[in-house]
C-alpha cells in the first residue's frame, strides 16, 4: 500500500449539503471539495478512521460494530434530512487495531458496540463516498480535549496510514455558532469572522518543523482570535489528531470558504 495521507476536513452545519439554503450556494465550494477529494488520494483507501467534533468520552472510545447506523445528532432541519442514508460496513478488525495502538501508547481506549455514525462522519462523507463502499470506523475524542493528548494519539495512530487507512478529523476551524447565526440573519456581508484566527492556524499548520507545529498546536489558546474562533475547542481537536498523524510531513492547507460570515479551512499532511 501506498502511504496515505491524513487530513482534517470541515463538515459544514447539520445536514447542509442535503437541504435548500439562501443564497442557494452557501456551501457549494466545500460540497465540490468533498466530492473531489477521492481524487486527490493515491489510491482509494482500504478504510477510514474519522474522528469528529460530535463524540466525547471520558477516555478514548472506538466505533466497533460492523454495520452502524445513522445518528441525526441534529434538530430543527427538514424532514427529509432525518431520512438520509449512507450504509458504509464497520470494521472491527480495524477498532482493535487502533485500540491495540493506543493501549500501546499509555492511552486507554475502549470498544463500543452500538455506537452509529454521527453528522461529523455521514453528512461529509456520503458527499466525498457516495457509495459508502470503504469501511468506515469512527473514534472518539477524550472529553477533556487536551490538544497535547489529542496529537499524540494522531502519532499512535500513524502507522495505519501504511495500511491504506484514510485517517480524517472532521470538525469547523472557525465554530462560533452565536456570531455565525448572526451573519447569517445580517446577510453575511463584509469581512469574514476568523480571519485572524484562520491566518495563524494556516501559518502554524504549513510550519515546516512539524515538531514547532505540533507546540504552537498545544497551545493554540493563545492564538490570535482563538478563542473567538472556538468558545468551545471540541471542533478544532480533531485537526490536532491528523497533525499528530501526519508526523513528519508539512501541512498544506487545501480548502478556505467563506460561509455564514466566518472562515473555514481543510488542512492534509503527505
Amino acid at each position: 500500500m501506498t502511504r496515505m495521507p491524513t487530513m482534517f476536513i470541515p463538515h459544514g452545519g447539520g445536514p447542509c449539503f442535503f437541504m435548500d439554503w439562501k443564497p442557494a450556494d452557501t456551501w457549494d465550494k466545500e460540497r465540490k471539495f468533498l466530492e473531489e477529494l477521492p481524487r486527490t488520494l493515491p489510491e482509494k483507501p482500504k478504510a477510514l478512521l474519522v474522528i469528529s467534533g460530535h463524540w466525547e468520552e471520558p477516555e478514548f472510545t472506538v466505533q466497533s460494530n460492523m454495520t452502524p447506523p445513522l445518528l441525526f445528532d441534529y434538530g430543527g432541519f427538514p424532514a427529509h434530512t432525518y431520512e438520509l442514508t449512507w450504509p458504509a460496513p464497520g470494521d472491527p478488525m480495524l477498532a482493535t487495531r487502533v485500540q491495540e495502538l493506543l493501549k500501546a501508547a499509555g492511552y486507554a481506549c475502549n470498544l463500543d458496540t452500538a455506537r452509529g455514525y454521527d453528522h461529523g462522519v455521514f453528512v461529509p462523507l456520503k458527499v466525498a463516498f457516495p457509495k459508502a463502499d470503504i469501511p468506515c470506523v469512527q473514534l472518539s475524542l477524550r472529553s477533556d480535549l487536551d490538544p497535547q493528548v489529542h496529537l499524540a494519539v494522531g502519532r499512535a495512530l500513524a502507522p495505519l496510514r501504511d495500511a491504506g487507512v484514510l485517517i480524517i478529523g472532521s470538525g469547523n476551524t472557525y465554530h462560533n455558532m452565536a456570531v455565525m447565526m448572526q451573519a447569517m440573519r445580517g446577510g453575511a456581508t463584509g469581512e469574514p469572522h476568523g480571519r485572524e484566527f484562520d491566518r495563524w492556524l494556516t501559518d502554524t499548520v504549513t510550519h515546516i518543523d512539524p515538531a514547532e507545529r505540533d507546540q504552537l498546536l498545544t497551545y493554540w489558546e493563545a492564538a490570535p482570535g482563538g478563542r473567538e474562533a472556538n468558545p468551545r475547542e471540541e471542533h478544532l481537536i480533531p485537526l490536532h489528531v491528523a497533525a499528530g498523524a501526519g508526523l513528519q510531513d508539512t501541512g498544506v492547507k487545501i480548502l478556505e470558504d467563506h460561509v455564514m460570515g466566518a472562515i473555514e479551512s481543510a488542512f492534509r499532511f503527505g
